[in-house]
């Protein structure tokens, strides 16, 4: 006989419970393992906490197939985004910032304080659908030298 399929049920993932529950994300950055397809069977969402220290960004990149909701929960950041990472938003603490699938973007810390934040995907895994943009990241060094000219 075969193996009966497990039935899915409810989970709770607690930050600090289990050693090493932080990865590095292939974009840069370091998140909190979260609610993804990898830590309880997720099929269409995951929700990770991230931490970008001061002075920390991520690399330029997009999610392909994936729509994101970014809530920050302390600081305050830069991120470009567009094609050619020719737009940016300053996000604080109580924003919601949502970013389509397929849209080049970059988060940025420009301050003296670490920026926190909730992320939530549509794509249940979380770093399948990540491309990487290596040819905008000289790009985006101009646009942070000249953002961070205009905080000062």
């Amino acid at each position: 006989m075969g193996e009966q399929p497990t039935k899915p049920t409810c989970r709770l993932i607690r930050p600090g419970d289990t050693p090493g529950d932080t990865y590095d994300g292939k974009h840069g950055v370091t998140y909190f393992t979260g609610i993804a397809a990898e830590t309880v069977g997720s099929q269409g969402i995951c929700m990770h906490l991230l931490t970008i220290p001061p002075g920390g960004r991520a690399k330029a990149h997009l999610h392909e197939n994936h729509e994101a909701a970014v809530y920050i929960l302390e600081g305050e950041g830069v991120t470009l985004y567009g094609d050619n990472l020719e737009h940016h938003i300053l996000t604080k603490a109580g924003d919601l910032f949502y970013i389509p699938a397929g849209v080049p973007h970059m988060p940025v810390n420009l301050t003296d304080k670490p920026i926190s934040a909730l992320i939530a995907r549509t794509d249940p895994n979380g770093q399948e659908s990540i491309m990487l943009l290596p040819e905008l990241e000289e790009v985006a060094d101009a646009a942070i030298a000249r953002i961070a000219k205009q905080m000062a």
